[in-house]
């Protein structure tokens, strides 16, 4: 099973391990797009504050976010599952988990990043301030940068296991699976029941519990009316609709009764 996560906005700050290698990032064929996102981004924040705040929608008061571009390269790292705090992080607590629950988290779960692409929570990396959102002058809106290596890379990540998409839809941008691995691909909304309406912060959270719930049973399964049964055994109400042609996503709406 491979978990697609968004990143969080807020971030821990950076720790005080070993720069940043960014040889040693999981997915290595990325490494050249990466190199030219961080590369732009660095010097965009070095050389102009106030178009940097510009490029990057940052309000006067976030200005201070810019020193955490300028020294990527120099900056103290720590598990991308530690930078990432906010809800949906908070909910998933990777810290709390039992060993086996954590080496299933670093083999199945993956965090989309406007600036590395996508990290295993395991990879260190240093805070920064980068959505996908961005465009900068030089590559352009980031969205677009990453498809074509993402393209090339996460069809094999996936192999031919469940894809469990959790992004927003901003990140989903950067990769759409399509033929075999989109119909092993599962997207999850969260529904207040009594409204059925999307709330962001419990869904964010109730998108966390769910990726704990999962690693902490040591679910595994491989596609998603499995996924479907799986939920259902841990306690979640899931109502799922089968894509209507062969190449689509599987639907599935996860059910809460309390706002929290």
């Amino acid at each position: 099973m491979l978990v697609l996560l968004p990143p969080s906005e807020g971030k821990a700050a950076s720790g005080r391990g070993a720069p940043l290698k960014p040889e040693g990032l999981s997915l290595p064929g990325l490494a050249p797009a990466r190199e030219a996102v961080l590369t732009e981004l660095v010097e965009l924040c070095a050389a102009d504050e106030t178009k940097a705040s510009e490029v990057l929608g940052l309000s006067e008061g976030l200005r201070g976010e810019l020193a955490k571009n300028t020294e990527l390269r120099t900056a103290g790292t720590r598990p991308a599952g530690e930078i990432y705090t906010g809800v949906l992080y908070d909910a998933l607590d990777l810290a709390s988990l039992e060993p086996a629950a954590k080496r299933r988290a670093a083999r199945s779960l993956l965090v989309f990043s406007g600036l590395w692409g996508a990290v295993r929570v395991t990879d260190r990396i240093p805070s920064y301030r980068c959505s996908i959102g961005v465009r900068l002058p030089g590559l352009g809106a980031l969205a677009g940068h990453w498809k074509a290596p993402m393209a090339e890379v996460l069809p094999e990540v996936a192999g031919g296991g469940l894809v469990l998409d959790l992004r927003s839809a901003a990140y989903a941008a950067a990769w759409k699976p399509k033929g075999g691995t989109a119909e092993r691909t599962a997207t999850v909304r969260v529904l207040h029941a009594p409204t059925r309406k999307v709330v962001s912060h419990f869904n964010k959270a109730t998108k966390g519990r769910i990726v704990r719930s999962l690693l902490t049973a040591g679910a595994a399964p491989r596609r998603p009316a499995e996924l479907v049964e799986a939920l259902r055994d841990l306690g979640y109400e899931v109502e799922a609709e089968a894509p209507a042609r062969a190449g689509q996503a599987w639907s599935l709406d996860v059910l809460v009764a309390e706002v929290h």
